[in-house]
């Protein structure tokens, strides 16, 4: 039976960013219907060069997210888990022809990774924390619903809407339309009361 969200994380976090981090997988857990658990950390070093790449204009270090999804998730994934994501503070891309991502998540692997690296500094102000943590919760739900089998949702503005920039992911709600909160409560087989 799946039951569980495990979380990887790579990299190092700041203090501001774990608070972050803590406060996505309570959400994970409430939103999901699920426990929530970090099953291990691994170190940027520990991934290949073939995994990583400096950003083409920006220059700050970039994550291929096809390599997290299928050698560090699908490799390692729990036997009950829902879902098994990856966190990380440091930037993501695809493929070598895209600028980046805010995350990308597998379907068939029940697999997921994203990055709180575009979501700002959460601990600039608190201002900047809440927007840090909002942008992290959408992307985390997003792409957990795309795990759970949920495509991009055109119909309403919802949660699952798909995005390109931060303008666009900012103009969108946290919370799921009722098509996709109802795909969400068939597939987990929860009582949405």
């Amino acid at each position: 039976e799946l039951t569980t969200i495990y979380i990887c994380l790579i990299g190092e976090f700041t203090p501001k960013q774990r608070e972050v981090l803590t406060a996505t997988e309570k959400y994970l857990g409430i939103h999901y219907d699920s426990p929530v658990k970090v099953r291990k950390t691994i170190s940027l070093d520990d991934l290949p060069p073939r995994a990583k790449r400096l950003h083409p204009i920006g220059g700050q270090q970039q994550i291929l997210t096809t390599y997290v999804l299928s050698d560090v998730l699908a490799a390692d994934r729990p036997k009950d888990a829902l879902a098994y994501l990856a966190f990380t503070a440091t930037d993501l891309y695809p493929q070598d022809d895209w600028n980046f991502v805010f995350g990308q998540a597998s379907l068939r692997e029940r697999t997921g990774v994203w990055s709180i690296h575009r979501n700002g500094d959460p601990a600039e102000n608190d201002e900047a924390y809440l927007l840090c943590l909002r942008r992290t919760l959408k992307t985390a739900g997003h792409e957990t619903g795309h795990i759970l089998s949920m495509h991009h949702c055109t119909a309403f503005h919802c949660g699952m809407n798909g995005s390109n920039h931060l303008a666009e992911a900012d103009s969108q709600p946290l919370s799921f339309c009722p098509v996709c909160y109802t795909k969400l409560c068939w597939n987990l087989q929860v009582d949405p009361k």
